[in-house]
């Protein structure tokens, strides 16, 4: 059978969206005849700005992908914290690279979701990923979202929590201090288990 590809495509400030892609890998690595490869997109930023803004530090052992490398996936999923209600400028500077990959249609038929991280509870989990679903258009890619397939998860009130029928995600809070809390972890592992599976049976 078939190997399929899953690519997490990220970028991250302050560790958020990198902890996220974690689990998602957790989650589709438990379904059989999958691989799955974390990748950082390039950073736009100077190290000054970067130290300014208390970055946290790059994972050195996320590769930074290429345009080019994307057509290797069969399915991506692509995170990135919000800014003003959008993705970040770090991931749309990758996704302007890609217009070779749009001439030729290379990733049209390939699924494709989101992750996000924003600052506050209005800070976009929904439009982050609505906006972003035009990249996704124009490339011909089959948006693939959660939907409520984390079932009980995604209803209680009982705390503040991230991530939407668009994909998992989390609040970073206006300083960056919060971390991903347990429900939202689950989450991720959920998606990344749900969206291998979509993948895989799109492959097949």
């Amino acid at each position: 059978m078939a190997t399929t590809k899953i690519y997490i495509v990220y970028y991250s400030t302050w560790g958020h969206v990198a902890t996220l892609a974690e689990e998602i890998k957790k989650g589709a690595d438990s379904v059989d005849g999958v691989e799955v490869t974390i990748w950082r997109v390039p950073e736009t930023l100077p190290e000054e700005v970067l130290g300014k803004m208390h970055a946290a530090p790059k994972r050195e052992d996320h590769p930074v992908i290429t345009a080019k490398q994307l057509a290797e996936a069969d399915g991506v999923l692509f995170g990135f914290p919000t800014r003003f209600g959008m993705m970040a400028a770090q991931m749309k500077a990758f996704l302007d690279s890609t217009g070779g990959l749009w001439q030729s249609q290379a990733l049209a038929g390939k699924p494709a979701g989101f992750f996000f991280a924003t600052g506050t509870q209005g800070g976009g989990q929904e439009t982050t990923a609505l906006t972003a679903v035009t990249q996704l258009t124009h490339h011909g890619m089959v948006f693939v979202p959660v939907g409520y397939t984390f079932g009980a998860g995604m209803f209680g009130m009982d705390e503040v929590k991230g991530g939407s029928p668009y994909g998992a995600g989390t609040f970073a809070g206006a300083d960056g201090s919060r971390t991903p809390s347990e429900t939202e972890l689950a989450m991720a592992e959920h998606q990344g288990k749900y969206f291998a599976g979509v993948a895989k049976k799109l492959k097949a």
